[in-house]
């Protein structure tokens, strides 16, 4: 839901890092990764934890699925 509306409404911690694992850990969601207005699920959800609400530089393959798009993690590196 956030990554496409916004969650300034829900706000469940207090900076988007905080907000973000909160949110995954609390109703059980996955990681994502927004680009633009395409969303695509993590297939890494640890790795990318401590890079929550930071805008980061992801590299890996996308895999096309029926509930949407993953992207397998080969690297990711806060972007500068």
């Amino acid at each position: 839901m956030c990554a496409v509306a916004g969650h300034a409404s829900m706000r469940m911690g207090p900076t988007d890092a905080e907000c973000t694992i909160a949110c995954v850990d609390a109703h059980g969601v996955p990681l994502v990764l927004v680009v633009g207005r395409d969303v695509y699920t993590l297939s890494d959800q640890q790795l990318p934890r401590k890079f929550a609400g930071q805008r980061v530089r992801v590299t890996g393959t996308i895999e096309a699925v029926k509930s949407g798009k993953i992207f397998h993690i080969d690297s990711i590196v806060r972007a500068k």
